[in-house]
């Protein structure tokens, strides 16, 4: 590693960042990390400090795909003027590791979420927000990235322990065997314990829905008022402050994204993280009498054999079905929408050359 490679160790750099720039030959480049997006302009860190910086024109020019464009997270090639305070970038590092999912509304298309993360801390509240179907659909999306997760069960304080010990049953109960850490940021109870999870020169991030409690969070964990927080209704709810995606410093040399809280989260390109998350699932149905069983009706099913003998839970299996469905359903449909661009993109080319051929 190179001793400009060394310095950005502080920011999440390794070995194996290392080997990708001697691929794509950008040893000899300045390089930076992306610790915020704001429209058409980037926030990025380097050894020297915060700059702001842009595309450009080139790659701009040469990307076509939404998800190559640079997120939070993001290693970048750069380039900096004489001033250093703005910075163009030319290039997108390979991602180790990424969340991303597909984009909100009827576009089949993906959208980066963050790249370049250790460790997921999926967020849930105790009292209005606990969804083991949801916590499941944010695993599938942890694990399909090649992302570590750890279940983080917030607002312990607003429930008595034995309905606290009940939500972790349930977790258990659905084969969720990650790690679950309950706090409570009014009382202080498990905060140690995720500061002992937060390691330097690591990056984590910060899922779950709006008014869980993140940002919140996050202010305990750096000790100050860096993020704004409202205050949370009288049901006890919290309501949404964070408004970006955003790489935050800790004082022990950690790295925390926050994220916006997700209204919705739908599927796309899973499959890895679904056999990684329902793996108790997969595992019956490799016993399965048809090697293509639906698991839904058929004779010689080992997985409703399983939930017969009480083996493998219904609401688990029916919550596999809706997700499986779900990201079959996207998968087919951006298989579809990529072959049109391809089709449109012949097109253009053939009606540029006809006008090519006309001119002459």
């Amino acid at each position: 590693m190179s001793p400009a490679s060394k310095q950005l160790n502080q920011f999440g750099w390794d070995e194996w960042f290392d080997a990708k720039a001697q691929e794509k030959g950008l040893t000899e480049h300045r390089l930076a990390r992306v610790i915020a997006v704001d429209r058409d302009q980037l926030l990025v860190i380097d050894e020297s400090g915060e700059f702001r910086a842009k595309l450009a024109g080139r790659f701009l020019y040469r990307t076509e795909q939404v998800t190559d464009f640079p997120c939070v997270g993001d290693w970048v090639s750069i380039q900096y003027n004489n001033s250093d305070m703005f910075g163009i970038i030319h290039d997108v590092m390979p991602r180790k590791s990424f969340l991303r999912r597909k984009a909100a509304g009827d576009t089949i298309e993906y959208q980066m979420i963050a790249s370049n993360i250790d460790t997921a801390l999926i967020v849930q509240s105790c009292h209005f927000d606990f969804n083991v179907n949801r916590l499941e659909r944010y695993l599938v999306m942890v694990r399909n990235g090649q992302v570590h997760p750890v279940v983080l069960l917030t607002k312990t304080d607003l429930i008595s322990p034995e309905t606290l010990q009940q939500l972790i049953e349930q977790i258990g109960n659905a084969g969720i065997n990650t790690e679950v850490v309950a706090l409570s940021n009014i009382t202080g109870e498990g905060i140690e314990k995720v500061r002992e999870i937060l390691q330097p020169e690591k990056t984590y991030c910060l899922l779950g829905s709006s008014g869980v409690g993140k940002s919140t969070l996050i202010n305990r964990l750096i000790g100050g008022h860096r993020l704004e927080t409202k205050v949370v209704s009288g049901t006890g709810e919290g309501r949404h402050t964070t408004v970006r995606r955003e790489l935050l410093m800790l004082n022990n040399g950690a790295m925390l994204i926050d994220t916006p809280g997700m209204r919705e989260f739908g599927l796309l390109g899973a499959e890895v993280g679904m056999g990684d998350s329902f793996a108790d699932i997969y595992a019956f149905a490799s016993k399965c009498k048809y090697g293509d069983c639906s698991h839904s009706n058929e004779p010689g099913c080992a997985v409703l054999s399983a939930i017969e003998a009480g083996s493998l839970h219904l609401a688990h299996y029916q919550n596999f079905i809706k997700l499986r469905s779900e990201s079959e359903f996207h998968d087919l449909s951006y298989i579809e929408k990529r072959n049109k661009d391809k089709a449109f993109g012949r097109y253009i080319k053939s009606v540029k050359k006809d006008l090519g051929i006309k001119r002459k």
